[in-house]
């Protein structure tokens, strides 16, 4: 839609009220005069007194045939010619002759006369003379005035109407209305500010959105860190409680209680750990502390930290590394991403099974693979693992000791490093998850 600047808009109303009464003037002089001259001359002025003198000498001379219908025929012709308009009065001001009984003359101006004979009234005359202009100029008042009307009507459908919409749709969205459909109008100015409103109204809508989401979240993540909290908790007060009452009274059962005990604070240490790590990633900016390292050497470091647990359950890890897999980052953070996804591997992965890591330079990115054979992911669990606090057990227990955090951070420690990680099932089964990482500049 074109727009008009305002600035045009004022100057096109201005020469809107010049030109509509002039436009007035000009058709009534023209109705009037059936001519588009406005010349005055002399001459004019000779031949209208010249008309007048003529007209009264005739009235005059010819007294006795006032009432005589032949001569006023006569009459009518000699005024009809000369454009103008007669009355004769008795001396009694009684009408004896009007050439045009509707016209009263009220816009033209008036000679009177007096005829006299031998010392007598004999009557009056009034001759309407075609000289006023006062046709012309109520015509160009009526323009005026139209103009005015005009020009108020389009300045409230183009400016007026759209503000008051606008300032209408501001309270409505205040109110928590975002389907409003804001006005628009064809003034420049008022279009940018449309423009500029709407933006921000898209803006505002987006930021409430995003805050609707994050409460949903920080609800949601509350409450899945106060059940994941108080499950040990619970289980290491109620041992604790069994070991202050005596109920472990031979050593064995107490070795046990201690086990038990010793397992569940292990557990709140890396649910802690894990919960200060995700907050970290997602709410501090952290700074990496780059270096080029070996990213085979991280990952024999990895597995060699998650081979304990992996022969409490008889799982073999398999490592197939590449040399040259250089990559500029952080050491501390990669290896805690790549101790996620084993420790995420060997929970998942049944006695006797085995976990698979490969990692080899392609191109200009460094690829790494962790297979295991154990369950694989569901195909609701593929679009929601990387979710923070996810987990797929249905009743969220903690049997398999996770927190629900631990693919989520991996996740963002690759992506922080410009590389990503997804996650899926392989063709023979269980779970692969696949990631990259661009490789070190050169210096």
């Amino acid at each position: 839609m074109r727009t008009l600047r305002i600035r045009s808009f004022t100057i096109l109303l201005f020469f809107f009220i010049l030109l509509v009464p002039w436009i007035f003037y000009v058709t009534a002089h023209f109705m009037e005069t059936k001519t588009l001259s406005f010349a005055k001359d002399g001459s004019q002025d000779e031949i209208l007194q010249r008309q007048l003198i003529e007209t009264v000498h005739l009235i005059e001379t010819n007294s006795d045939k006032w009432r005589d219908p032949n001569w006023q025929n006569q009459l009518d012709n000699e005024l009809r010619q000369a454009k103008m308009e007669a009355a004769i009065l008795s001396a009694s001001d009684q009408e004896i002759y009007r050439s045009n009984p509707q016209s009263h003359g009220a816009l033209s101006s008036t000679e009177r006369f007096s005829i006299i004979e031998d010392g007598h009234l004999l009557g009056k005359v009034v001759i309407f003379l075609p000289k006023s202009n006062a046709v012309q100029m109520i015509s160009m008042v009526v323009g005026l005035l139209l103009a005015f009307f005009i020009i108020g009507v389009e300045m409230r459908r183009f400016l007026l109407k759209p503000l008051e919409r606008m300032s209408f749709a501001a309270r409505k969205i205040a109110a928590g209305d975002w389907e409003v459909e804001l006005p628009r109008s064809r003034i420049t100015e008022i279009s940018e500010v449309r423009d500029g409103f709407e933006v921000m109204v898209k803006g505002i809508q987006k930021a409430f959105q995003k805050q609707a989401e994050l409460e949903e979240e920080r609800r949601f993540v509350i409450a899945a860190v106060a059940h994941d909290l108080r499950t040990p908790l619970f289980a290491l007060r109620g041992y604790l409680d069994g070991l202050e009452q005596g109920i472990a009274q031979s050593p064995d059962k107490i070795t046990k209680y201690l086990a038990v005990c010793k397992e569940k604070s292990a557990q709140l240490d890396r649910l802690v750990e894990d919960l200060f790590t995700f907050t970290k990633m997602e709410h501090v900016e952290m700074n990496l502390h780059n270096q080029t390292i070996d990213f085979k050497h991280i990952i024999l470091k990895s597995v060699d930290s998650l081979s304990p647990l992996a022969r409490q359950k008889n799982i073999s890890i398999s490592s197939h590394t590449a040399d040259d897999c250089f990559i500029n980052g952080d050491m501390h953070l990669l290896e805690r991403a790549m101790n996620n996804l084993l420790d995420n591997a060997v929970r998942h992965t049944p006695s006797y099974g085995e976990i698979v890591v490969q990692c080899y330079k392609e191109g200009n990115i460094i690829k790494f693979m962790i297979r295991d054979t154990g369950p694989g992911f569901s195909s609701e669990e593929l679009h929601q693992v990387f979710e923070p606090l996810y987990r797929g057990e249905v009743s969220r227990n903690r049997s398999t000791g996770g927190s629900g955090l631990g693919l989520t951070i991996s996740q963002r420690i690759v992506r922080r490093h410009g590389g990503e990680l997804s996650a899926g099932n392989h063709l023979e089964g269980g779970a692969l998850l696949t990631g990259w990482i661009p490789v070190a500049a050169p210096d």
